[in-house]
């Protein structure tokens, strides 16, 4: 197939691209390629995806309009993976109109591409900062997700209901990813994954939110690639039991979709640190700090809707992924 994908120069978008193109599809890449973390790291993993013949990169941004309608039109993309977006949940905090024009007005120019160039399957990426102030775990599909405490969440929950407009409106068939603490090899330097190899071993302290009383769903970076593979490879379908008198936020009546993929197993922050320690085989000085603003005290996927869609959920060990990562954090940066 020939897939566009946005983000490409990004964690997950490297890692995607790399699956598609081993196994043959054609993929056109787009990425702003912005400054919001070191821009070599990307223009690294573009290198990774270049030496395919059957890749292209276009340095483009979801937001030019203009631009994204045209290449649309020249392209005949038979399926599109968006996964372009302004990440980080504190950055949302200094600079909101970053997260408007790249996670709304992008996404807004994606959809009608998808509309207009008759794509048969828009899979993107949400993320599971929708729960918000949910206190329920785990997270489910079917809970509401009415209360947000980010900006960032609240234009992923946005682009959810975006996508459910055009799968109404115009028979797009859409599926939302709800990604859950997504860490690997060639990750963002500004997760805790990055964050906490480089200080410890430079010896400084790292910081610790909340006191460390915080759960999270690592969920590694190959689990994750596997979902959205086997995600955009089975178009979302109208749900014929979806009661329209008591609607469930997991399906519809219209071919829209959306899935948590997660590792269903929350670790300790505390734990997790003791991981990546063993894995660098140095201690780490710990900044014990009150919890921040737009953050969350745990997250937890319940993945049973994509273990029955697709036939897979997440199950990387998490020590057998930190291992993985710090072998490639100490390669890439010679630690």
């Amino acid at each position: 197939m020939k897939i566009l994908l946005t983000g490409a120069a990004g964690f997950i978008g490297m890692h995607t691209a790399l699956r598609l193109l081993e196994r043959g599809d054609e993929v056109v890449g787009i990425d702003n390629l912005n400054d919001y973390y070191d821009v070599s790291l990307k223009t690294a993993r573009l290198a990774r995806l270049t030496s395919y013949p059957n890749f292209r990169f276009i340095k483009m941004d979801v937001a030019d309009t203009p631009a994204v309608s045209a290449l649309f039109n020249a392209e005949g993309f038979a399926r599109v993976i968006h996964l372009a977006a302004q990440a980080g949940v504190r950055y949302s905090l200094v600079n909101p109109y970053a997260y408007i024009q790249s996670n709304l007005v992008g996404f807004a120019n994606i959809l009608e591409g998808c509309r207009h160039g008759q794509i048969e399957h828009l899979v993107y990426a949400s993320s599971s900062s929708v729960y918000g102030g949910n206190a329920k775990l785990p997270f489910s599909e079917h809970d509401n997700i009415d209360h947000p405490v980010s900006l960032y969440a609240a234009t992923k929950k946005s682009n959810e209901l975006m996508a459910h407009t055009y799968s109404h409106l115009f028979a797009l068939p859409t599926t939302g990813l709800r990604f859950f603490t997504v860490y690997g090899p060639w990750g963002r330097p500004d997760m805790s994954p990055m964050l906490f190899a480089s200080a410890i071993l430079d010896g400084r302290a790292i910081d610790v939110f909340n006191h460390g009383d915080m759960m999270r769903d690592f969920t590694y970076i190959d689990d994750i690639v596997e979902g959205v593979i086997r995600v955009l490879d089975k178009p979302a379908a109208a749900n014929p039991d979806f009661d329209k008198s008591q609607p469930d936020p997991a399906i519809s009546n219209v071919p829209y979709r959306v899935f948590n993929i997660g590792n269903n197993q929350p670790v300790k922050l505390m734990e997790y640190i003791e991981a990546i320690e063993a894995a660098l085989g140095k201690p780490a000085k710990k900044n014990l700090l009150p919890m921040q603003p737009g953050d969350v005290p745990a997250t937890y996927a319940d993945t049973a809707e994509l273990d029955r869609w697709v036939g897979f959920k997440p199950n990387t060990p998490l020590n057998d992924g930190v291992a993985r990562f710090v072998g490639w954090y100490r390669s890439f940066y010679n630690v």
